[in-house]
């Protein structure tokens, strides 16, 4: 696809690892630099809800921690003022959540240590990082905080709980907090592959109809080319004829005339076959009206060729034609055909040879070819593709065709094609 635009330039390298393809964690870890200049998307009604959950449950553990703190007689009233100042800014700052996950929590760490009542705060800017960023700041903000909790409690010790069992809850609260937010990340990371699969698998089929579309469209283009050029061609020269000798016997006005009303009506039996073809509805559609000529068919092929003028001669080796394969028989009577078509054509008035030899195991071998044309040669309009379309058939049924000037000035025709 050489018309299509040039793709873009990864950015450079920044150390980082991602659990996914750019194109899919980009939703999940945008680029901080850019946050800051564009801007983030709006909030639907479901961020709404999630974020103002969040802001509760930090106020929630922010209350339980201040209520916690007016019964401890051994703490300062101004000590407990500005805790509970702290915590409460803590809870403000949990809606920038969103906007800076890798700040918030980092930020939360020492004021999770000097303030008992942001822990609420401390543990869903936790995480929120661990949702949108990847596991390495989720496991260093995480680990900081662990390790300043023997030294909170400490400082602090819980009137009600032993110092080790303080500690351990502290240390399982944060881990399933961390453990939580992957949990989310990776239900995340899945739906928007799946999600990422779902518009790859949707173009890939519509490429696939698209092109299974062109190739019935060039076959139905070849069909209809093969099954009307030699119809067509016998009224484009005989309607020549008539035309350049209107002084001609009135027997060869009427054969003439006859050979172009009946080749007029079989190009219209054709035609309505094909037609019928394409309106057949379904993939297994029955084709039985589409015309699908064999070998045996050559002789009547020759036979028309003869009564429309032409000189040909027949040269038929094969001993059965019913043991060749019809798909090989078609493409053996399409090639004859179009080279009969384009003799009489280009070489008015010049002997055609057809010859047709082989057998089975050995391959089938078709030829036709005509000398120079003895006179001059009207001009007839043509199309050009013939020669291309018979070199694709013979192609696909696994065999190969050759065409060219002979050195008499003539042109031939020769194709082989397998017979297992």
């Amino acid at each position: 696809m050489s018309d299509a635009a040039p793709l873009p330039k990864p950015p450079p390298d920044s150390g980082r690892r991602w659990f996914l393809p750019s194109a899919v964690t980009a939703e999940l870890d945008p680029d901080p630099d850019q946050v800051g200049r564009k801007g983030r998307p709006k909030r639907t009604a479901r961020d709404w809800v999630v974020d103002f959950a969040c802001f509760l449950i930090a106020v929630g553990v922010g209350l339980i921690g201040a209520d916690e703190m007016s019964g401890d007689p051994n703490i300062p009233p101004a000590l407990a003022a500005a805790d509970q100042w702290l915590g409460a800014l803590a809870c403000a700052a949990v809606w920038l959540r969103r906007r800076w996950p890798v700040g918030l929590a980092v930020a939360m760490v020492p004021v999770c240590f000097i303030s008992n009542t942001a822990g609420g705060a401390g543990l869903v800017a936790l995480f929120t990082l661990a949702v949108h960023r990847p596991f390495k700041y989720a496991a260093w903000t995480g680990g900081a905080s662990a390790a300043l909790l023997p030294v909170f409690y400490w400082l602090r010790p819980d009137p009600e709980l032993p110092y080790p069992v303080i500690i351990a809850l502290g240390w399982l609260l944060t881990a399933v907090v961390v453990g939580w937010g992957m949990l989310a990340r990776s239900k995340r990371q899945l739906m928007l592959s799946l999600r990422d699969r779902a518009r790859r698998a949707e173009t890939e089929a519509a490429l696939r109809a698209e092109q299974a579309q062109r190739l019935a469209r060039e076959a139905i283009a070849r069909e209809m080319h093969d099954v009307l050029a030699h119809r067509l061609t016998l009224l484009s020269v005989h309607a020549g004829a008539l035309e350049f000798r209107p002084d001609a016997p009135q027997e060869d006005v009427a054969r003439a005339a006859g050979v172009i009303r009946e080749s007029a009506h079989e190009a219209l039996q054709d035609l309505r076959e094909i037609i019928g073809v394409l309106r057949a509805s379904g993939d297994g559609a029955d084709e039985s009206g589409r015309p699908q000529p064999t070998l045996a068919g050559l002789e009547g092929l020759v036979s028309e060729s003869r009564e429309a003028g032409m000189k040909v001669t027949m040269d038929n080796r094969v001993t059965d034609a019913a043991t060749v394969p019809s798909s090989v028989g078609r493409t053996a009577y399409r090639i004859a055909q179009e080279g009969l078509t384009n003799a009489r054509k280009h070489a008015p008035g010049a002997e055609v040879t057809v010859e047709v030899s082989g057998v089975q195991g050995d391959g089938l071998t078709i030829s036709v070819r005509n000398p120079a044309p003895p006179g001059d040669v009207p001009h007839v309009p043509g199309s050009g593709q013939g020669l291309i379309g018979l070199t694709e058939r013979a192609m696909l049924a696994g065999g190969q065709l050759a065409h060219g000037a002979a050195a008499d000035g003539g042109f031939e025709v020769r194709a082989w094609l397998p017979w297992g």
